[in-house]
């Protein structure tokens, strides 16, 4: 989605209070991520399925072996 976009919907995620994280793990609270140049977001549904809200595709932003994408590099 564009930044626009996001920016509407993580209005709505603030202004309902929802729980929000900038990684799936749920281990950053209350942050965002700009991962690969962008911004993202997760969150869950009333379902309590987690869903996320990115600007960039993973990769996009210029992910190598040298420069791993967050969620793709090994955990500590």
């Amino acid at each position: 989605m564009d930044e626009k976009e996001f920016d509407a919907i993580f209005a709505r995620i603030r202004a309902r209070e929802l729980t929000y994280w900038a990684d799936p793990f749920r281990r950053e609270p209350g942050r965002i991520n700009d991962w690969d140049g962008g911004r993202g977001v997760y969150f869950d549904d009333p379902n309590g399925h987690l869903l996320e809200v990115i600007t960039r595709p993973y990769g996009s932003g210029g992910t190598t072996t040298s420069k791993l994408h967050p969620l793709f590099a090994p955990s500590a």
